[in-house]
């Protein structure tokens, strides 16, 4: 029987989404063309055998539009013979597209797939591929007449149903950052960052080799002093239970960065004189609550675990993406997992949230946290807009 197995893995740094960021002078093709070359040089397979190049970004629209995947797989130097293809499943598009390339290795569709992200938001604004429009339609309105809400207020919504403190949230969101910061001081991301040269505030390259977002500072105190960010009257009136405890702190910031992952049957590996990281062991995704939005993280954990025949406790390390807070720290208290073993190197919160490449930052920073911890599964799982989420499990060889 065939399996899929993982390569290598690799991601930029990830820069501040915003003008002035690190990596905001870099065309969004041009930054997810260089995850995918780095990824090519260093596992020095011949780019002519790759069978297609499956990409995530959520923003596919101006200069992320047109099948950005072809053309980042054009710019990185692949021969025009390879195909590739872009999906979007919003915050976990770059983990579905794992899942789709592991998925055609297992059906003998693939031999050689590359799985990609990118979001540029400094670029593409996170929410402008909307331009203001309906893309609900009349329908989906009709099932919900009271109106769904944006991720924000979902957010808050979990906070409340969980009985999260402010102190809770930001509790957490320090952590994040105390973890990353640690890990880069340990090399913890040598293997899985990709530095590159881009454009600084005089116009000359600066090479970037860490991620800018990462507040080694951050205290519980400095974050109290935040606002509440979603805070408005509109929703004030309509969820007047709500404290509003969600800010700019215990939330993801706003970023650019891209990753890529080669995936290959075992077979092929061997053949190639290349040693896989991983096992692709199982995959699930759900469809949840689109009001609540974010809590698909909790049933798709218990999906992929069935299906996997493992229990919580065979789970060496997770990756809970870190959209906000209160969506990890409500996961943590319906499975019960342990706090010890969740994003050991930090999160999003700390380290940033490129749309769009995240479920392979994610992927790429599992697969080093189980090399350096000698685990043996990890389980990756993503929050994503509309009330999905991904979860997948790899086992480390």
């Amino acid at each position: 029987m065939r399996d899929a197995v993982i390569v290598d893995a690799v991601r930029t740094p990830v820069g501040k989404g915003k003008p002035g960021g690190a990596l905001s002078g870099v065309h969004p093709v041009d930054l997810h063309a260089h995850a995918i070359r780095a990824l090519v040089e260093r596992t020095g397979i011949d780019p002519a055998r790759i069978d297609d190049v499956i990409s995530g970004a959520v923003g596919q629209i101006g200069e992320q539009s047109g099948n950005t995947a072809r053309w980042a797989a054009l710019a990185a130097g692949l021969p025009e013979s390879v195909p590739a293809v872009t999906v979007d499943r919003q915050c976990g598009s770059s983990q579905q597209a794992i899942h789709f390339a592991a998925q055609g290795v297992l059906a003998g569709a693939y031999d050689i797939v590359i799985a990609s992200g990118i979001e540029s938001m400094s670029h593409v604004p996170i929410g402008s591929q909307a331009a203001g429009r309906d893309f609900l339609g009349p329908q989906v309105a009709a099932r919900y007449p009271d109106g769904l809400v944006p991720q924000g207020i979902s957010a808050e919504l979990i906070a409340d149903r969980w009985q999260l403190s402010r102190e809770q949230l930001d509790e957490f969101a320090a952590e994040s950052h105390h973890r990353a910061a640690r890990a880069w001081q340990e090399g913890r991301f040598a293997r899985d960052v990709v530095p590159l040269k881009a454009p600084g505030k005089d116009g000359e390259l600066v090479q970037v080799t860490q991620d800018e977002s990462v507040r080694p500072g951050t205290t519980t105190e400095i974050l109290a002093g935040l606002k509440p960010a979603f805070e408005a009257d509109i929703w004030r009136e309509r969820f007047p239970q709500l404290d509003f405890k969600v800010t700019a702190g215990n939330s993801s910031p706003i970023n650019d960065g891209a990753s890529a992952v080669l995936i290959t049957s075992s077979e092929t590996a061997a053949q190639l004189g290349l040693q896989p990281r991983a096992r692709l062991h199982s995959f699930a995704v759900v469809g949840d609550d689109p009001l609540f939005m974010l809590t698909g993280i909790i049933p798709t954990t218990a999906k992929v675990l069935d299906r996997a025949g493992l229990s919580l406790s065979d789970i060496d390390a997770f990756e809970v993406n870190e959209a906000f807070a209160s969506v990890v720290l409500a996961w943590l208290a319906e499975t019960g997992a342990d706090p010890a073993k969740v994003n050991v190197h930090g999160g999003a919160t700390a380290i940033g949230h490129p749309l769009g490449a995240s479920g392979g930052r994610l992927m790429t920073t599992l697969l080093s946290v189980l090399e350096q911890h000698e685990g043996r599964y990890g389980l990756q799982v993503m929050c994503e807009a509309g009330g999905l989420a991904n979860a997948t499990i790899v086992e480390r060889l």
